[in-house]
């Protein structure tokens, strides 16, 4: 479903737009656009509608004037709104597929939300694996596996939340998780850093399975010395601090995106503010085939064989009970000696 195209761009573009690495260029090929699909999660005021126009570097979503004062204490079930938006970034073109979840984490039991989510990721890959089953194969089928869940996180300034831990370690399995901080302006620097430590020290803790840059010496892969350094800095910015915003001011003669505040402005694009220009460029640019690898070769590929192997065990018990069911018809249909 198609809710959104953004087809007017009106927000100024990233710094690293037009930056690539040797890994998004076997990409630039693809005459349809590259599908890109990403679902974002997080409770209601994070800024997740925001994100998705920055994101976009245009209006996909028109600003929200607010819930209704008299409806405010009534909470809405959660819902997938779906958006897409043709894209090129370092001439290689995108459909970027968003995946929404408003009502996440608005009610006092979340199961529901956590089931809901589950379902529709592991729907996706139910598909393909139907598709990879046909015969015939459809060459319209589309594929819509989630390549990668943005996770807003509340900043509390503490630690992580039972519905962060929760949530996180469900889905981890399941699509690639980044998570991010934020509203990260609501915090001084030094707060932010030791939040973000706080954040990744749970994150070990809980054994929670997020988006890790691949480290080419875990991997036996030897990389590139630029990707080894590029991965090694990315994962020490985790959590991303990010910060969305759609006014654009003029700044010598060019277009900048800031916040304004009776104290100053923040630079969404200024990497000193903020990174959402960096984790852009992930999503869209130099991690973009890394995320879509590992989506296909390692959690698809689990999900197929647990899938596969469940199907297997429950054919097996099947079988094993009509043997069973045979086995006593037969003893029962012989003939038994009567001892007198």
């Amino acid at each position: 479903m198609k809710e959104g195209s953004g087809e007017e761009q009106n927000i100024a573009p990233s710094v690293y737009s037009h930056t690539s690495r040797p890994g998004s260029h076997r990409y630039k090929n693809a005459k349809k656009g590259l599908p890109f699909n990403v679902m974002l999660v997080g409770e209601s005021g994070l800024g997740r509608t925001t994100f998705l126009n920055t994101l976009c570097e245009r209006m996909v979503v028109a600003p929200n004037n607010g819930p209704n004062p008299d409806q405010a204490h009534i909470a809405e079930p959660m819902q997938f709104k779906h958006y897409s938006v043709e894209m090129e970034e370092d001439g290689m073109k995108i459909m970027l597929n968003i995946i929404d979840t408003p009502g996440f984490g608005d009610s006092i039991d979340n199961e529901s939300s956590f089931n809901q989510i589950q379902e529709y990721l592991e729907t996706q890959f139910d598909g393909v694996l139907a598709e990879e089953n046909r015969i015939k194969r459809n060459p319209k089928f589309k594929d819509s596996r989630v390549h990668a869940l943005i996770y807003f996180i509340t900043p509390t300034g503490h630690s992580l939340r039972e519905i962060d831990i929760e949530l996180m370690k469900r889905l981890g399995n399941r699509t690639n998780i980044i998570p991010v901080v934020a509203r990260s302006d609501s915090m001084t620097p030094r707060e932010l850093v030791l939040f973000k430590q706080r954040v990744m020290d749970d994150i070990a803790t809980y054994g929670i399975p997020v988006f890790s840059f691949p480290d080419p010496e875990e991997d036996d892969d030897e990389g590139d010395e630029e990707t080894v350094e590029e991965n090694a800095e990315l994962r020490a910015m985790m959590p991303f601090a990010v910060v969305g915003c759609e006014e654009v001011v003029n700044e010598d003669g060019r277009p900048v995106r800031v916040r304004s505040y009776p104290w100053g402005v923040v630079q969404i694009d200024n990497d000193e503010h903020s990174d959402f220009d960096r984790l852009r460029y992930v999503l869209l640019n130099s991690h973009i085939g890394d995320l879509r690898d590992r989506t296909q070769n390692d959690l698809y590929e689990m999900y197929r064989t647990e899938k596969l192997s469940g199907a297997s065990a429950i054919q097996q018990d099947q079988q094993d009970q009509s043997q069973h069911q045979q086995t006593h018809a037969q003893i029962a249909a012989q003939p038994r000696s009567v001892v007198a």
